[in-house]
């Protein structure tokens, strides 16, 4: 959790700044503690002849001047924003000049391509695409006149598609050399993807080419005005995986950005809460996110856009249109009794224009009547508010979470419990209840739909509840998620700072890159391949090299290899004072597992984590007959728990001796069906490092891939080996 006391000397700060539809939101944070050391809200300037950078630098400006840090003070700045998302949600993008290339099928199969001008948005407007063939690429007269032609007809950026580029982009490549030429963006699908598949990829790209010339004008402004204030740290940019990337990285494939929002929240929640499992809730005035960490990794899918799949790979978030503004909705009866509580939101006390009742004076609020009303002509008019007689309030989740006394004090959503049990009052008497009655019937009905997603995530992803917490962040925080807690009996807490918490994860997050590749039958080589090209991505984004970790997946029913790298744009040595102690890391295994710290055996540890474990055997009618597995705890420096497992065995090698100990290993714990030899997950602890190779299924690449990362280490340094059998 981030220390919210600052520290009592100046040393580098993390700055990270959220551009929002309203407002823009920067924080600082010390790089060697974490501490927040200040927060300032702006309006977000989508007015100004700069646009959103013109609040940036603002945003930044005051930060800095509040802090009493100057710009070369700044050791990591990043910022995330909607621009893109917004773009594609307004309709508001550039018109797309598609050149497609090749002869025969592959000419009909581009030729396809026209029907990407059919694609809707969510706005309603249609993809603007214009579209031309190339026949002959190697010609670079006839690539020049081909770009020629879509801008003729109007088109501001260029994609340049080929079917199998992926394996020869030499056809794209002339194509964009040709754009170049006119001064125009230019995007080719190779670039964004290696992938197969002409139609998800040519959609992928034409989407990211939409947003291009948007998103570029505002990193220029940026950049030179972040010159201009003297910061010398690389700017960064929230990336829609949870990570950051240089903004040369974001100038080619600005796509990355859209949906960096909810990104940004779980980011906050993974570097800042140290969350290993459980479900992050971001709740707002009107929706809350909801996605997913697993043994300390957020969850990635390839995100619709305009209603198709493509290959753009964004975190898994589900929205719920449910947060705490949301209006109280009721059917039948009088302000005496008789109602029935029907629904909450989707509309929101900004929709209605209406100020929170929890948030008046009680005084105001003494014989208020209950009214109904439509927030908008189009809406029903069952929607619940208080009117005074000269004011009207809005009925919120806020003023029930505040009633039923679940909002800590200090919490951003915090207001007069006699405020909020006035407000409830009047609600209460047309239902026929009490107002805790009333208050707990609204957030019942609120947390239902938020329930029924957190439990389909815990059921997709294999959460194990046992270890899950629920973590709260947004401004709602504590409307939502302590009474979801009660309801799911989940572990519940809202997140330090959790107004701030998109912010804070813009300044924490690590350097990011995700490489796909398609390889049927791939080598050892072939997966080192993909491995190392990740590897080198964040390193050309400014990554320190002695901190990336890269976890590899290999999918052999896809032929997928997938590698996804992390790292800091500088070596994050945060301070070692405040290193957990083994009695409190003990402690913490102990909770984790529900047992007594004194039942616990520690197994294991290199000085930046300690392996505990409890033998158990599985419950039931025949528990007594298995036998025992070892439940293991991964606790780190900090005493949080890194990594946890059901039935795992840890063995302590040398780096020397490490690689052929493995081999050993994983034959002696590979298991054998109808399906061939599995061998067990592997997780490797290498100093600070944890390296999770728990994605890869075939013996030859794991222990390819191990020794990869062990070959890194002195011949005396110790490796941890967590294994885990696989059913």
């Amino acid at each position: 959790m981030i220390d919210p006391t600052p520290p009592p000397t100046r040393g580098p700060v993390r700055v990270g700044i959220d551009v929002g539809g309203t407002f823009t939101d920067a924080v600082a944070v010390s790089a060697t503690t974490f501490a927040l050391l200040g927060q300032v809200k702006v309006p977000t300037s989508h007015d100004h002849a700069d646009g959103v950078a013109h609040g940036i630098m603002t945003a930044l400006e005051r930060l800095l001047d509040d802090i009493g840090v100057g710009a070369d003070d700044v050791g990591f700045l990043a910022h995330g924003t909607t621009q893109a998302t917004n773009a594609l949600l307004e309709g508001d993008v550039a018109t797309i000049g598609i050149v497609g290339i090749g002869t025969g099928y592959d000419a009909f199969a581009t030729g396809r391509l026209r029907s990407l001008g059919k694609l809707r948005l969510d706005s309603g407007h249609r993809l603007p695409v214009r579209y031309t063939a190339l026949r002959d690429p190697e010609d670079a007269a006839a690539a020049l006149a081909g770009v020629d032609r879509v801008l003729a007809e109007g088109a501001e950026v260029v994609v340049a598609v080929e079917p199998f580029s992926v394996d020869d982009p030499r056809g794209e490549a002339a194509v964009r050399a040709a754009a170049e030429l006119r001064g125009v963006p230019v995007t080719a699908t190779h670039e964004i993807t290696q992938l197969y598949g002409l139609g998800k990829r040519a959609r992928t790209a034409a989407l990211n080419a939409g947003v291009m010339p948007r998103m570029l004008r505002t990193a220029d402004l940026v950049e030179s005005s972040i010159l201009k204030a003297g910061v010398s740290a690389p700017l960064m940019v929230m990336r829609c995986d949870g990570g950051v990337m240089s903004l040369a990285e974001m100038r080619s494939r600005p796509l990355l950005t859209v949906l960096s929002g909810p990104a940004a929240g779980v980011a906050g929640a993974l570097m800042g809460e140290k969350v290993s499992e459980g479900v992050f809730l971001e709740t707002g005035g009107t929706s809350t996110d909801v996605s997913v960490i697993r043994r300390g990794r957020v969850q990635i899918r390839h995100a619709e856009l305009g209603g198709k799949e493509t290959y753009l790979s964004a975190l898994d978030v589900r929205t719920v249109g449910v947060g705490g503004g949301s209006l109280v909705r009721l059917s039948g009866g009088d302000g005496s009794g008789g109602a029935a509580l029907t629904d909450v939101g989707p509309r929101s006390a900004h929709i209605a224009g209406l100020p929170y009742a929890c948030f008046a004076d009680p005084a105001e609020l003494e014989g208020a009547r209950l009214v109904r009303v439509s927030p908008l002509a189009s809406d029903p008019a069952d929607y619940a508010v208080l009117d005074t007689g000269g004011r009207r309030f809005a009925l919120t989740v806020t003023c029930a979470a505040n009633a039923a006394g679940l909002v800590p004090e200090g919490d951003y959503a915090r207001s007069d419990a006699r405020a909020a049990r006035a407000a409830l009052a009047p609600l209460a008497r047309a239902l026929g209840v009490d107002v805790d009655g009333a208050a707990r019937a609204v957030l019942h009905r609120a947390t239902e739909r938020v329930s029924a997603v957190v439990e389909a995530l815990v059921r997709d992803y294999g959460l194990d509840r046992d270890v899950c917490d629920l973590v709260g962040g947004g401004g709602g925080a504590a409307t939502v998620t302590p009474y979801l807690g009660e309801r799911t009996g989940m572990r519940s807490r809202i997140a330090a700072h959790s107004e701030v918490i998109s912010p804070l994860g813009v300044a924490l997050a690590l350097v990011r890159e995700s490489v796909e590749r398609i390889i049927p039958g791939a080598t050892h080589s072939d997966v080192l391949a993909v491995r190392s090209e990740a590897e080198q991505a964040v390193l050309a984004q400014g990554a320190d090299p002695s901190g990336v970790e890269v976890d590899v997946t290999v999918d052999p029913q896809r032929n997928l290899v997938t590698a996804v790298a992390t790292g800091a744009t500088e070596l994050r040595t945060k301070d070692r004072t405040a290193v957990t102690d083994a009695g409190a890391a003990r402690a913490a295994a102990a909770a984790s597992l529900g047992a007594d710290p004194g039942a616990v055996t520690e197994y294991a540890s290199n000085g930046w984590y300690r392996v505990f474990g409890l033998l158990r055997r599985p419950g039931g009618p025949f528990g007594r007959f298995a036998r025992e597995r070892a439940h293991v705890r991964v606790v780190d420096a900090e005493g949080v728990v890194r990594l946890h497992s059901a039935d795992a065995r840890v063995d302590t090698l040398t780096a020397a001796e490490a690689e052929g100990r493995l081999r050993d290993l994983v034959a002696e714990r590979t298991a054998y069906g109808d399906g061939g030899a599995v061998p067990p997950a592997v997780w490797l602890l290498l100093g600070p490092k944890l390296a999770d190779l728990s994605g890869v299924m075939d013996p030859g690449h794991l222990l390819a891939l191990a020794a990869t990362e062990i070959g890194r280490r002195g011949p005396d340094e110790t490796v941890i080996a967590l294994m885990e059998t696989r059913r």
